[in-house]
């Protein structure tokens, strides 16, 4: 907006000088626009927190998953080789770094073909609380594991 000044009057002639000048508005944000502001990150931060919880558990699973997919191959080697688990047994745990690993082996006749036998090492393993496995199965002649 533009407002006028009187700079110079001079009354006997009857002129009136005006010098204009600008109003500056001061920058600021109104109470409405905080509160909106405020809102928005009150809905925005903890989606955001949910998120990053979410992606560190995955990270943290997938991890696991490969080490307890080792301990499964390390399980079903041991068992081929020696013809049973770690320990002489079919069930225990090992630990992979400072994580620990409990392992189940079962066997059982092939129901394709009674000749083959298929056995499975399942590997249990703990993240954040929640429970989870991996499975490995292979088929031996019926023999030789």
């Amino acid at each position: 907006k533009t407002a006028y000044e009187i700079k110079e009057c001079d009354w006997s002639s009857g002129r009136v000088l005006f010098r204009s000048s600008v109003k500056r508005a001061r920058a600021a944000f109104t109470l409405a626009e905080v509160l909106a502001a405020l809102l928005f990150m009150a809905i925005v931060i903890p989606v955001a927190l949910e998120g990053l919880r979410i992606a560190s558990l995955a990270g943290q699973v997938g991890e696991r998953k490969a080490a307890a997919g080792r301990v499964a191959e390390r399980v079903l080697n041991e068992l081929i080789i020696t013809g049973a688990g770690p320990g002489g047994s079919d069930s225990g745990s090992l630990f992979e770094g400072q994580h620990e690993f409990q392992w189940t082996v079962e066997s059982v006749a092939w129901l394709e073909d009674s000749a083959l036998q298929e056995t499975t090492v399942k590997v249990v393993y703990f993240v954040q609380g929640r429970e989870y496995e991996v499975t490995l199965t292979t088929l031996k002649e019926a023999g030789t594991l």
